[in-house]
């Protein structure tokens, strides 16, 4: 059977209104506890700072005065001898550009030499170098002193100032491991030829660098025995790199490292 309300019934509202009140007188209760929380609490903090707050200052004093100093230093030292490394780099920079376009043999070597020690009272490669070794010019300079030194076949040189070398250029990494490969393998160290070469080739992927890396590592592998290395990278040049200039040279050495496995 259906129930419905009679007009004007009034529902029982006194334990409804109890538990209200009750619900109120609580949430009172805890409100008040957690403020009686957080005045201790501050209390406590405030105490804890009025002890501390010379250790506290003094940390926060030290934290600014280095944050400044750190400013001061590269404003007023880091950023000059940037600069000043900058300006000494281009005369040596111009020497090495004369020598990589000269044709004769005599005339790169004494071009070479030039770039290295410097000319008419300005550093060389060699002094920026010494000087502004931790600027991005000293660092360049490290690399033109590599491939200089390689050029007029002092090898260990050559290895040492490209080694000290760092860069995530896309040209510039991977030619100057692959430098040190050459030199390596001027040295009659092919194995760790071998190993310079495969950095090279694969730190950065582009139309240049990498298959010429893959191509000396592929020949050097064929020259220490290890021809299914040899085999691994030529292939590559053959099939990902068609267009290089190494392409038309791979099939020769293929077919050898294919014939001694």
């Amino acid at each position: 059977m259906a129930t419905y309300n009679k007009r004007g019934y009034k529902p029982k509202t006194k334990p409804v209104k109890a538990e209200v009140e009750e619900f109120i007188d609580d949430s009172e209760s805890t409100t008040a506890e957690v403020f009686g929380s957080l005045d201790e609490g501050a209390n406590k903090a405030e105490e804890w700072f009025e002890k501390n707050q010379k250790p506290v200052i003094g940390i926060i004093v030290g934290i600014l005065v280095i944050a400044l100093l750190y400013l001061g230093y590269n404003r007023f030292i880091v950023e000059p001898k940037a600069e000043e490394a900058a300006n000494e780099l281009v005369v040596a920079q111009e020497s090495f550009t004369t020598a990589l376009e000269a044709t004769n043999t005599s005339v790169k070597d004494s071009l070479y030499l030039v770039a290295l020690n410097g000319r008419d009272g300005k550093y060389g490669l060699l002094e920026i170098v010494d000087n502004y070794g931790s600027t991005p010019s000293g660092n360049l300079a490290s690399y033109y002193a590599g491939m200089s030194y390689l050029e007029i076949k002092d090898y260990q040189n050559a290895i040492s100032h490209l080694e000290d070398f760092s860069s995530d250029d896309e040209m510039l990494a991977p030619l100057a491991k692959g430098a040190i490969g050459d030199a390596f393998m001027q040295l009659g160290q092919a194995e760790e030829a071998l190993g310079y070469y495969e950095t090279a080739a694969t730190m950065k992927t582009n139309d240049f660098t990498t298959p010429r890396f893959l191509f000396k590592a592929g020949v050097t592998a064929i020259d220490l025995g290890k021809n299914d290395v040899a085999v691994k990278h030529l292939s590559r040049v053959k099939e990902e790199f068609s267009d290089s200039d190494y392409a038309s040279q791979v099939d020769q050495y293929l077919g050898q490292a294919q014939a001694g496995n």
